[in-house]
């Protein structure tokens, strides 16, 4: 059973253009593999190292600590550690998300979500180490999940089709553009509460997601760096797949060359024998013998 789960996953991230179900995918192999990790070490009795390991890929507010961990500022957005946590955020994210990559395509959609989750997290570190009121809390706040990610594409989709209906259950039909309004100023009203931390960085989501579209509409990308960046790795990996394929076109060749070789090697032996081969050409011909 787990091979053919492996094989689906597989069979999805191939597909191009699919921008939406690889990062709904990343965040749930990471998750499953938290959460793989946690019951292994607390098993083993190692609970204090599986915090300070979370801890690690958690953004910080301190500017302090964010230094000794930068790759925090992406790690955090593909982080959850409860599963209604992901649940919602990947339901919101398929919902909304299908919108954009329908309607705009597939790059719009992964920049919204990186540049979200990015200028989320800015956001929920600027916000604690500037306003008084977070002052206490700078030192200790930590955070993860992908719901700055998921407000950058809420609002970015209700933003470019701010009358798209969804028919939600005991309500019947809504237009997004309240929908996102509903969740920004639920934000807003909770900046001071227990999760002040996230309801900042959706605030800091939601407002690069506004930004992106109307600047989109205006005739300006400024999603174009991140593709750059995943084309630019992507290149990467394509030139090493094509340099492997043609180290194997070269080794082929070699082995058809030698079966030459190995050919002349033996009309040798016919007309002069065995010793008048060099110790080279005995060795090809050892070696041509164990491959057969």
């Amino acid at each position: 059973m787990a091979n053919f789960i492996i094989e689906d996953i597989k069979n999805a991230w191939k597909k191009k253009d699919n921008g939406l179900v690889k990062i709904i995918i990343i965040n749930i192999v990471v998750f499953v593999s938290i959460s793989f990790i946690q019951v292994i070490l607390t098993l083993s009795g190692l609970s204090s190292f599986f915090t300070l390991f979370v801890n690690k890929l958690m953004l910080p507010a301190s500017l302090g600590t964010f230094i000794l961990q930068p790759w925090s500022i992406i790690s955090y957005f593909f982080l959850h550690m409860n599963f209604m946590h992901i649940l919602w955020n990947m339901l919101f994210l398929y919902w909304f998300g299908k919108i954009i990559s329908d309607n705009i395509g597939n790059n719009a959609l992964i920049s919204l979500y990186i540049l979200g989750g990015i200028i989320g997290g800015l956001f929920y570190m600027a916000t604690y180490n500037i306003v008084p009121y977070y002052g206490e809390r700078v030192s200790d706040s930590l955070m993860l999940g992908a719901s700055a990610g998921v407000f950058s594409v809420v609002v970015g989709s209700a933003t470019l089709m701010p009358n798209y209906t969804f028919y939600l259950l005991l309500i019947g039909p809504v237009r997004i553009k309240y929908i996102a309004l509903f969740y920004v100023l639920l934000s807003f009203f909770d900046v001071a509460g227990s999760n002040a931390g996230g309801e900042i960085a959706h605030l800091g989501g939601a407002f690069i997601g506004y930004i992106f579209i109307r600047q989109l509409q205006n005739g300006v990308n400024i999603g174009e760096g991140v593709i750059n960046i995943i084309n630019l790795f992507n290149n990467k990996k394509k030139r090493k797949e094509s340099k492997r394929y043609e180290e194997k076109d070269e080794k082929k060749s070699s082995f058809e060359t030698s079966q030459d070789e190995v050919d002349k090697i033996l009309d040798k032996i016919s007309e002069s024998g065995y010793s008048s081969l060099t110790e080279k050409e005995k060795e090809r011909l050892f070696n041509a013998s164990k491959k057969q």
